[in-house]
């Protein structure tokens, strides 16, 4: 009976534990897209693209049965361009959508009204209300990019969005 007992309780705190983890490298890895923004997209149009969003956690096979309650914590837009100019003051507004096998595509990020001359990273402001899971552990996660320019694009900018989630370990049953 006492090593029964003792099976259990090890067995308890090695998934709790399994949980833990699996919760930490969800909240420090991020999910990053990339999207180009090519030079005479016209402007005061949204335009928008779609395309994979990709974690270093899904290629370490770091998964998401054991963490619950998945919300976005932070994200971040980097524009690099070909020409010397990849100030992110040509948008008006950047909005990101996630969406996964057979889910509906939920608003996680968006700025609107976005200032001239803010330089080349912005951080937008995240919509922590709403809970991803079943998104995040649907397997494929994409990202739709909304965006509207202010003036017609000169060149070729591309734009890396970092993502980053918290969530919570399932408790054990």
């Amino acid at each position: 009976m006492k090593n029964i007992f003792l099976s259990a309780a090890i067995a308890s705190v090695a998934l709790v534990s399994c949980g833990t983890v699996q919760s930490i490298v969800q909240n420090t890895v991020p999910y990053t897209t990339n999207v180009l923004v090519s030079s005479g997209v016209p402007a005061n149009q949204e335009i928008s693209t779609t395309s994979s969003a990709s974690s270093f956690a899904q290629y370490v096979g770091a998964g998401n049965s054991m963490v619950q309650d998945i919300r976005i914590s932070s994200a971040k837009v980097s524009a690099t361009s070909l020409s010397s100019n990849s100030d992110l003051g040509i948008f008006k507004s950047i909005k990101v959508y996630l969406s996964g096998n057979n889910t509906q595509e939920i608003l996680v990020a968006q700025r609107i009204d976005i200032g001239n001359n803010i330089g080349n990273t912005l951080n937008l402001d995240p919509d922590n209300s709403k809970i991803l899971d079943e998104v995040v552990k649907s397997g494929a996660v994409k990202a739709r990019v909304a965006y509207v320019l202010k003036n017609t694009a000169n060149n070729d900018t591309n734009l890396n969005i970092s993502l980053r989630f918290t969530s919570v370990p399932v408790a054990a049953n």
